[in-house]
């Protein structure tokens, strides 16, 4: 199959070379509450998976999959409002919904993801069991949003690099979820001495590492027949990348599986993945200040 042509740089005016988009200058802290973010959701559907296969939870592996969710859907926008400097800008998004708005819907995906993962962990303290696994029914189908709504949001926007494969970037937001909540509680249930289900849970996060990968591919091609991949191919984006996304959190944890330390791989999976984030953020960054790219590819949706 011959290969697919990049289509031709954008050979029209630009005003002296200046971006025509203005950068979104997301911070780390906008990169570490995607990571925390996705997989406390992750975790979440882990915990509704389990209840299903265990409904005794054997392993406790449900109960701490529970706890951790919680935890991040505390943690999570406590960083985001941190980013956004004016807390009342949260409580703003809550008071209107707007159905054609990622943000929007992004706001209540976080809300509704906190509020039941808390029923779900509280009644299980109080010992209700019954109303602990009917909370987890919205529960992990709030986790499933907020481990991918992210990438939509992204996706939406004026960004050439972001916008130029909505699919793939967003299969690459859930399998690099999906990895790291499952790394995240592997790490729990090793050290509860839980090890059999621990295993099982490192065996999904190289399975869910695979997926990433494979997705990660996808939309590389994708915003290379799109012309803008340059922001991920060269600078300090793409150092970022390929050392802390690609080696550290997919490369290294296989390393450390195949050396026999499950617990590396499983702490490397969780700072690569927000590392994947940041490289991601900055690349659109890069990607915004590049008018030819901005250019050429409004030219290409147009057509």
């Amino acid at each position: 199959m011959a290969p697919v042509p990049l289509p031709e740089p954008w050979q029209g005016e630009t005003y002296h070379g200046r971006p025509t988009l203005k950068p979104a200058e997301f911070d780390w802290k906008v990169a570490a509450y995607i990571a925390v973010q996705g997989a406390a959701g992750a975790a979440q559907v882990l915990a509704g998976v389990s209840r299903i296969e265990d409904p005794g939870d054997r392993n406790g592996l449900a109960s701490r999959a529970r706890a951790f969710a919680l935890a991040g859907s505390v943690i999570a926008p406590a960083i985001l409002i941190g980013h956004l400097k004016t807390p009342k800008r949260w409580y703003n998004m809550l008071r209107i919904v707007r159905p054609q708005s990622p943000m929007s819907w992004g706001s209540w995906v976080i809300t509704a993801f906190g509020a039941a993962s808390f029923a779900a962990w509280g009644a299980e303290r109080m010992g209700w069991g019954r109303i602990a696994d009917f909370a987890q029914i919205p529960a992990s189908l709030a986790g499933a949003g907020a481990a991918t709504y992210t990438a939509t949001l992204l996706s939406t926007t004026s960004n050439p690099l972001w916008a130029a494969a909505p699919g793939p970037l967003a299969a690459q937001f859930a399998a690099s979820s999906m990895a790291g909540g499952a790394a995240a509680v592997a790490l729990l249930q090793r050290k509860a001495g839980k090890i059999e289900s621990a295993q099982r849970l490192e065996r999904l996060s190289a399975a869910a590492l695979g997926a990433e990968a494979a997705a990660s591919m996808m939309l590389s091609e994708a915003q290379r027949r799109a012309g803008v991949s340059a922001p991920l191919k060269k600078g300090p984006p793409a150092v970022l990348h390929k050392a802390g996304a690609q080696a550290l959190g997919i490369a290294a944890p296989l390393l450390f599986r195949a050396l026999g330390r499950p617990a590396l791989a499983s702490a490397a999976i969780l700072l690569g993945g927000a590392l994947l984030r940041q490289a991601v953020l900055r690349a659109g960054d890069e990607s915004a200040k590049r008018p030819l790219d901005s250019l050429g590819f409004a030219r290409e949706v147009r057509r």
